[in-house]
This record gives C-alpha cells, sequence and structure tokens, in this order.
C-alpha cells in the first residue's frame, strides 16, 4: 500500500444501534456511509476507513450489535467503493475490527492501544497484542495493523520513544500511528521525526493533516489519515465537502512530484 504516501480518508459512522443517540433508523446510516465513501473515492483519496465515531460514549470493546453493524456497512462500502477499504472499532477493539475485516475482506485495520496502557475516558485501556495475534494466527490474512503510539485523547506514562518500539518490536504492528491530543489536532512534529528515526515501518499521521500543514508534514510520514479537514467548514460534525477533499489531494500530487 505504501509504495507512494498514501492520503487515507477518514470516514466518521452516524450513531450505530446500541450507542447513545442512535436514530432507529439503520439504513439512513448505511446509505450515508456509502455517500460519503464515494465522496473520498471521488476527491482521489487512496484508502478510506471507517470508525463508529458517533457511538460515544465509548466502551473498551465494542458491542456485539457494533460489529454486526459496521460488518453491515463496511460490506456495502466495499460493494461500491474501489478503494482499500480500513476498519477502526473505537475505543479499541482490535479483534472485532480484524474480525471485520476478514470477513468483509477489507484490507487493514486501526488499533488505538496495541502495546501498553492508557488512561482515558472510558478508564485504564491495556494493550491487546497478544489477542490479536492469536486471532490472525488463526485466520491468517493480508490484513495490515495500524497502531496508535501514545493515542489521541489519552494520558501515557511510558515515554513516547519506549512506546514507539514496544507497538512494532513487541506488538508487531505493520505501521505505527502519531497523532494529536484530541481529534482534528495536529501532530507534535518532533515525534513524527523521532519515528521516522526509529522504526523501520511506514509511519501514518493520524489527526490534525490541513491544508495549510500538509507541505510541512510531508517530508516525515508514509501517510496522513485526513478525516475532520474535509468536513464542510473543517468541522467534524458535518459531511464530507467534496472539494475540501480535491483541494488537499490536489496539493497531495503536487507534492509528489
Amino acid at each position: 500500500m505504501f509504495n507512494k504516501k498514501l492520503l487515507i480518508g477518514m470516514l466518521h459512522l452516524k450513531p450505530l444501534p446500541g450507542s447513545y443517540h442512535y436514530n432507529n433508523d439503520f439504513d439512513s446510516i448505511v446509505d450515508f456511509a456509502i455517500k460519503e465513501a464515494k465522496k473520498i473515492e471521488e476527491a482521489g483519496f487512496d484508502a478510506v476507513m471507517i470508525e463508529n465515531f458517533g457511538d460515544a460514549p465509548f466502551k473498551k470493546e465494542a458491542g456485539k450489535i457494533t460489529i454486526a453493524s459496521m460488518a453491515v456497512i463496511a460490506k456495502a462500502i466495499k460493494e461500491e467503493v474501489s478503494l482499500p477499504l480500513g476498519i477502526n472499532v473505537l475505543r479499541n477493539d482490535a479483534v472485532g475490527a480484524y474480525s471485520i475485516a476478514y470477513v468483509v475482506k477489507a484490507d487493514f485495520i486501526r488499533v488505538n492501544v496495541l502495546s501498553g496502557v492508557a488512561f482515558t475516558d472510558q478508564g485504564i485501556i491495556e494493550g491487546n497484542a497478544h489477542e490479536l495475534a492469536k486471532l490472525k494466527k488463526l485466520i491468517p490474512s493480508k490484513i495490515k495493523v495500524f497502531a496508535d503510539v501514545h493515542v489521541k485523547h489519552a494520558y501515557h506514562f511510558i515515554d513516547f520513544e519506549s512506546s514507539l518500539l514496544d507497538t512494532v518490536e513487541r506488538g508487531l504492528a505493520d505501521a505505527v500511528v502519531v497523532s494529536g491530543k484530541r481529534t482534528g489536532k495536529e501532530v507534535d512534529i518532533e515525534k513524527l521525526k523521532l519515528a521516522k528515526e526509529l522504526v523501520d515501518v511506514p509511519v501514518i499521521v493520524g489527526s490534525g493533516t490541513t491544508y495549510d500543514n500538509l507541505k510541512k508534514l510531508w517530508d516525515y510520514a508514509d501517510g496522513f489519515i485526513i478525516g475532520t479537514w474535509i468536513k464542510r467548514d473543517g468541522n467534524v460534525k458535518n459531511e464530507i465537502d467534496i472539494e475540501r477533499a480535491k483541494k488537499i489531494v490536489n496539493l497531495a500530487n503536487r507534492l509528489r512530484g
């Protein structure tokens, strides 16, 4: 996937069945997801990733209805969009994400805490690399694992460098994700540089990429997950603005030369 710097469009799903804000109209949620995925494809992104962003307050592991709902949505997107597909099950359900990805033939998953411990609004979240590796051994695939290091919306008491190395060497991540402190917040470029220096797997910017800072970040990452900036008015609660999405893709293409 990383034969060029990868632009991944983040698709924030509406609240799913079982979540606090679910509107009792699952069909409309599926239709919305397909439309948003098509915008990401039309804009020229290299991949699309879905996450159950609307399901706050989150559980450490998603419920069965969430997994079932995301599988249905992911399958519908695969049938309508040709882009590589990623799955992120919030808050940290790596086994659920891999299970969805396997049955719908998705290409990668994002795991927020693969290794180590994070102190979050859901409480203490522990890494689940062993459980994921066990499942991958049982049902092998080519699904790649993109793992956050010092994930956003969390506090971390192990230094970034140790967390980074553990995520790759002991957690067996295929790529690492480095983000800002919250959704839409810019990444610490020094952490990004350190990641590029220390690990031999792709380094992905997980939050805060905008039209204005993409050029600054470009040389220090192998991929960019972009969600907030491509929304109407740059507001994460809005739908994707196709013109904003095309604008940042065009800039990326110019930077690629």
